[in-house]
């Protein structure tokens, strides 16, 4: 008999990413103070974009006629095409304008390198100190923001996958047990009870929710 049958390996705790709304991505990229940066975290939320990915992007990445991005090389050494958002491509030509990158989008402090994904992660985590926001935040967690914000918006799932270029379409459902449009559509048993009479209605308690 195997030694794993006798004594089985413990379970691997399943955790969920924990998720910032719609107006605590706003709220947190208007805590990024340098141009570049803020350029690529929004791009990293506004295209779903893996930071490895990210820091790798070049000029001639950005279609700007077919308004796409093209990913290429992400994880598993595949290629594929994002959406070019009209808010992003104006954010996208204006650090353009200022810096004219000629090859890396976001080039690094050494000449002929991109940003490293380090840089990047400080970045975040100086935006972060400086953002009253409790919740943990790094450049992936814009990603997963990405992820729910369009199911919850109605995208499919499939579709979804395409766009964070998941192997598995079961690691992309893990976004249903996350996604308001999906925990929220479902009415608790309490709503669905007669409404009770409470015995002190007529008490002046203040009301605090």
């Amino acid at each position: 008999m195997a030694f794993e049958e006798i004594i089985p390996a413990p379970k691997k705790p399943q955790t969920l990413p924990i998720v910032l709304s719609p107006e605590e991505v706003i709220q947190f990229l208007g805590c990024v103070g340098n141009t570049k940066h803020h350029a690529i975290l929004t791009t990293c939320y506004a295209a779903g974009l893996r930071i490895s990915e990210a820091v790798r992007l070049t000029v001639h990445d950005i279609d700007s006629a077919r308004m796409v991005i093209r990913v290429d090389q992400g994880k598993g050494q595949k290629d594929r095409y994002v959406m070019l958002s009209a808010k992003l491509r104006e954010i996208l030509r204006n650090w353009w304008r200022l810096e004219k990158p000629k090859q890396w989008l976001f080039p690094g402090d050494i000449p002929g390198q991109h940003i490293s994904k380090d840089a990047v992660e400080q970045a975040c985590q100086k935006a972060r100190r400086r953002c009253p926001i409790p919740k943990p935040t790094t450049p992936h967690s814009l990603r997963h923001a990405f992820a729910v914000h369009l199911l919850e918006s109605g995208t499919d799932v499939r579709t979804i996958q395409l766009l964070l270029g998941h192997r598995s379409l079961a690691t992309t459902a893990r976004y249903l047990r996350i996604a308001t449009s999906e925990v929220c559509s479902t009415s608790s048993p309490l709503d669905l009870l007669p409404r009770p009479v409470c015995a002190d209605s007529k008490s002046a308690t203040p009301q605090y929710f």
